[in-house]
């Protein structure tokens, strides 16, 4: 078997912003299964790789989630309020650093305790971010501010705690509609369903 990097062979590559983020396109040659050499031509999107926690309290079967303004989504026929999941770029942080800073600057949570459970590629067409997902126990007291987000950043979210069940409720009905949010919330069932069977 040919390995992949010596099935593609790099033409051209041009950056078409460099703004937000940098979008690239990028025109190659990629040696199909059949043996012949195809041209291509695709836009990625580079972001940078991120992290991204729910905050679960085993006890109480309840998680934390943040409600916030997604432009993007709003401009594709959404209201554009997404409930997700504490998340954000890793800025040349360790996953597990970034993650607990953010869960703590977007809901207010110190995180003592945070559990690696998978990586995942979100859009791998077109976005080059890997995200890091954790899942982390919180107790009440571990609250040691509002939470909120990074206001200098346009960051303005309200946190909201839920019942499990009703988040899940939730994801049926399409009121959660973010990927990573709904990854973490069916993982923590799973497992949850997975450890009170055993």
């Amino acid at each position: 078997m040919i390995a992949t990097k010596d099935r593609v062979r790099i033409v051209e590559t041009r950056v078409l912003s460099d703004d937000w983020y940098l979008l690239k396109k990028t025109t190659f040659d990629f040696l199909r299964r059949d043996g012949v050499w195809q041209r291509q031509s695709r836009e990625t999107y580079d972001r940078g790789d991120g992290a991204v926690i729910l905050l679960f309290n085993r006890q109480a079967q309840t998680v934390i989630l943040t409600r916030q303004f997604r432009f993007p989504v709003f401009v594709n026929g959404h209201d554009g309020m997404l409930i997700e999941a504490a998340a954000g770029l890793l800025d040349n942080a360790s996953p597990e650093a970034r993650i607990r800073a953010e869960a703590e600057e977007e809901t207010g949570y110190f995180v003592q305790n945070v559990e690696k459970v998978f990586e995942a590629y979100m859009s791998p067409g077109s976005v080059t971010e890997k995200l890091h997902f954790f899942v982390g126990e919180y107790q009440a007291g571990d609250r040691i501010n509002e939470g909120g987000g990074v206001a200098a950043e346009g960051e303005d979210l309200e946190v909201i705690e839920l019942p499990l069940a009703q988040a899940l409720q939730a994801v049926r009905q399409g009121t959660i509609v973010d990927a990573k949010t709904i990854m973490l919330l069916q993982f923590v069932a799973l497992n949850r369903t997975l450890e009170d069977s055993q």
